[in-house]
């Protein structure tokens, strides 16, 4: 098996380290997710965007709700 990252999303473009926050999970840590599932809106100020799963498989949480997080850092794996 191989792990698949999924990264918080470039979402400002003036500042492309900004900080921003999983607002809300959709899936528990563990879970099975099939690719292209909405697995999480996440927020850079006042901006909400939704999150994918790239691929199916079972899914580790790695960023916590409301917690600050830098676009580009890793907020979760899935085991394909």
């Amino acid at each position: 098996m191989s792990a698949v990252e999924v990264r918080f999303p470039a979402m400002s473009k003036d500042d492309p380290v900004a900080e921003g926050i999983v607002g809300t999970w959709f899936v528990r840590d563990g879970q099975v997710v099939s690719a292209g599932q909405i697995i999480a809106e996440v927020q850079v100020e006042k901006v909400s965007q939704d999150v994918e799963a790239p691929t199916a498989g079972v899914i580790k949480l790695m960023a916590r709700e409301e917690e600050p997080v830098r676009q580009g850092d890793l907020i979760a794996t899935i085991e394909a």
